[in-house]
């Protein structure tokens, strides 16, 4: 088994209306299954609110409107790459509280989400979350159980 180390930095958009958040359940990567902020990384000559702007629009469907900067955080996980490699990634997110406007995407975008769908935050449980959403939610005053 090869052991690799990698790094991902990424743009997420936290959608707050209500006590619901916007989530994706993750389709692919260490979270398979997992619910996550939209958002995703930034490409080559990219500018981190350009990535926002797109992640927000290819995984949720949603025009960003207005975005506030919340944190830069970073968080790791080791995972099952592919049968013969297992995946040390250091994970970088830049989080924004973000307006939006538009129809919610519900569904696949063919990469990463499995779909787009509010949830009632005084319903989500730690271990159905990925760790940016953990913190993300706790950096605006939600505990998650």
């Amino acid at each position: 088994m090869k052991k690799v180390k990698g790094k991902h930095i990424g743009a997420y958009g936290i959608i707050i209306r209500n006590d619901k958040v916007v989530l994706i359940k993750k389709a692919r990567g260490g979270y398979t299954g997992k619910l996550d902020f939209p958002g995703g990384g930034i490409e080559h000559t990219e500018s981190v609110v350009d990535a926002l702007y797109r992640e927000v629009m290819e995984e949720a469907g949603l025009i960003v409107t207005s975005y506030h900067l919340i944190d830069a955080v970073t968080t790791n996980i080791v995972w099952q790459m592919t049968s013969d490699i297992i995946e040390d990634l250091h994970h970088f997110g830049i989080l924004y509280k973000i307006n939006t406007k538009g129809k919610l995407k519900t569904t696949p975008d063919g990469i990463d989400s499995l779909g787009a769908r509010w949830y009632k935050i005084n319903e989500l449980k730690k271990n159905m979350v990925t760790p940016f959403v953990l913190i993300g939610l706790e950096k605006l005053g939600y505990k998650l159980k």
